[in-house]
């Protein structure tokens, strides 16, 4: 009994130790690199937001974010700054949120989403599948179902811009 009376003291004792996590400001920006193999499409430039196709699931980044590594699955990385958005389509890489209010994105292939035909992205999904649905090798197969979920998700993010 006198352990729990102990613990409860504890517990009601805890806030004024701990520190309290407080909301971004709305002026507050995020370092943002974004780089790929051949190409630095942003290099520690200011920005409000970005959104990524986490594979855990979308994740909007701001300011004071908390540190955290996360693979991105193919989809839309978007860049929100004071003057408005933009879009590119990854196939996918890596987002490190770093302390002080930094982000650096290493993205495999990456291109701004006005730069793809929703025609074209739409015959080469059916080229993938008629692959992967085929009499290949399994190596050609697997190829394609890998072509196939990019393409996938390139027409849906042509589908919603």
């Amino acid at each position: 009994m006198a352990t729990l009376r102990f613990a409860t003291s504890a517990v009601r004792r805890a806030p004024t130790i701990l520190g309290r996590r407080g909301y971004a400001e709305v002026s507050d920006k995020i370092k943002l690199s974004l780089a790929l193999p051949h190409q630095s499409i942003f290099s520690s430039s200011d920005v409000v937001q970005v959104n990524i196709p986490a594979a855990t699931g979308d994740m909007g980044i701001l300011a004071n974010h908390v540190p955290s590594i996360e693979p991105l699955r193919a989809g839309v990385i978007e860049v929100v700054e004071s003057s408005g958005s933009k879009k590119w389509f990854a196939s996918g890489g890596f987002a490190t949120v770093h302390p002080g209010n930094s982000l650096t994105i290493n993205a495999v292939e990456a291109s701004p989403l006005e730069d793809f035909s929703l025609e074209a992205v739409r015959n080469n999904l059916s080229e993938a599948l008629k692959v992967a649905n085929g009499n290949g090798s399994e190596e050609d197969k697997l190829e394609a179902c890998i072509e196939a979920d990019v393409y996938e998700a390139l027409q849906h993010a042509l589908g919603s811009k």
